[in-house]
């Protein structure tokens, strides 16, 4: 297998090749290490050497021989140290793997390395002052979304066809947007929790992983799913594959569809047109469409997403030794100090705000199937748009900031709603524009249906950047 070869495939093309013999799986692993070297050599994301050799994994697992990436957002694989993309965190070494690791391994995912993360995952930019600038494969001028954007970029450029993310307000679906990827957020609970970090924000962080094919999301859901208790996996009832959901008929929905971002920012015209044209792709489809909206409060979501925040910077001030104040980035001691002064009173203020929000957009799905929406409100940001590390008043400022990028996505990790960001749009500079779909509680199967027909109708293009080097 060649390089060129190589970069054409999908994860599930390639666990074909492994399991009928056509490839070894040794070379897959070679061919992949050149690739991320290539990759990383132009994007910048990648935290460590690759590792050497790959990390344990079940050699007769689903996805097994596939190349894979985990995200440093704290300590998700024995052995691996991990910084969550902060000066202030050197040399940090996990010592077990979490629940969703034994999973990874379990499938048969070949860890090969481990991407880069803005500092705390708390920005939708992965530009961090100990990793530096994360580049998009698609105009390395420009970001790749965060906080999951060094995944984000190596697997658009082609270095692997997956590669693990997580989601605490949109950081799957904001990098699955800026490079042209398909970036799932499953509903809550759906799949195991990933670092102990993530376990107490609240349930509104999910994990999960960016790929480039809908049909990759599936069969990984399929290996991933089901919450898990303590140290055991503990399987779900009986369920239909997701897989099998790629060729099931979605029968004839009712799709709302917005592109007004609740919060009242500007859209770009652009990525307004790219979501309506989806609405009417649907409507071709034969599904009834309209033009409408759920009811959200935007200082509920910020009210919850707060709080969500404030168990992230918990888990460093109830650490054994805090963490250095002077090697911190501005937003990380602002979000320290505001967790400090918090009490009581404004927890149960988030709780009762994601309360709110949940029930109403719950009630909206009971007349709608699926909403559609952007996925970013902007374009692929240039570098530097977004500094985590500028001068501000409070961290509520550095919300609002990035929340005029990206208002459409954090609402759904508040409601717990599976969200799935697909690229079905392009610039006329042919930059990648994520269009969100949203489905009820629990109703995975509701988008990998729509999905797969999406995908079908209008196919989106990969990157160039490894096949041009």
């Amino acid at each position: 297998m060649d390089l060129h070869e190589y970069v054409s495939y999908d994860a599930v093309g390639l666990r074909d090749l492994i399991r009928t013999g056509k490839v070894p799986a040794a070379e897959v692993e070679a061919v992949a290490r050149q690739a991320l070297e290539i990759a990383n050599a132009q994007v910048n994301g990648l935290t460590l050497p690759l590792f050497s050799p790959a990390l344990d994994y079940a050699a007769d697992g689903p996805f097994a021989g596939v190349p894979f990436l985990i995200k440093d957002h704290g300590p998700v694989a024995k052995g691996v140290p991990f910084s969550l993309g902060s000066r202030a965190l050197p040399h940090v070494v996990a010592d077990h793997d979490t629940e969703l690791m034994r999973r990874f391994r379990a499938a048969g995912l070949v860890t090969l390395g481990q991407t880069t993360a803005p500092e705390l995952a708390l920005s939708f930019s992965t530009e961090s002052v100990r990793y530096g600038i994360t580049r998009n494969p698609w105009d390395l001028e420009r970001g790749a979304g965060g906080s999951s954007g060094g995944a984000a970029a190596l697997v658009a450029a082609g270095a692997v066809p997956l590669a693990h993310g997580s989601d605490g307000a949109g950081s799957i679906r904001v990098p699955a947007s800026c490079c042209g990827l398909v970036g799932l957020k499953p509903t809550r609970s759906r799949t195991a929790p990933g670092p102990d970090m993530g376990e107490l924000m609240f349930g509104m962080a999910g994990e999960f992983a960016l790929t480039r094919t809908v049909r990759d999301s599936a069969h990984l859901l399929d290996a991933l799913h089901g919450p898990g208790v303590g140290d055991k996996y503990t399987a779900p009832p009986p369920w239909r594959p997701y897989a099998d959901e790629l060729t099931a008929h979605p029968g004839r929905l009712r799709v709302a569809v917005t592109t007004r971002a609740w919060s009242g920012v500007p859209v770009d015209p652009e990525v307004a047109e790219a979501t309506v044209k989806v609405g009417e792709l649907l409507a071709e489809m034969g599904h009834h469409v309209d033009e409408a909206s759920p009811v959200v409060d935007w200082d509920a979501v910020l009210h919850s997403l707060l709080t969500e925040v404030m168990a992230i910077a918990s888990t460093l001030l109830l650490a054994p030794g805090e963490p250095d104040p002077a090697l911190l980035e501005t937003g990380s001691r602002l979000i320290l100090e505001a967790t400090r002064r918090a009490g009581a009173l404004d927890l149960i203020t988030g709780f009762h705000a994601q309360n709110r929000l949940t029930r109403s957009v719950a009630a909206f799905f009971t007349d709608y199937d699926l909403l559609v929406t952007p996925t970013l409100a902007q374009l692929p940001a240039p570098h530097g748009t977004y500094d985590y590390d500028a001068p501000r008043e409070s961290f509520r400022d550095w919300l609002d900031t990035i929340f005029a990028y990206g208002p459409f996505t954090p609402p759904f990790n508040a409601t717990g709603q599976p969200a799935i960001s697909l690229p079905l749009g392009r610039t006329e500079s042919r930059l990648p524009i994520g269009v969100q779909v949203v489905a009820p509680y629990g109703r995975e199967d509701l988008l990998f249906r729509v999905a797969a027909r999406l995908e079908e109708a209008r196919p989106w293009p990969r990157c160039e950047l490894i096949r041009a080097t």
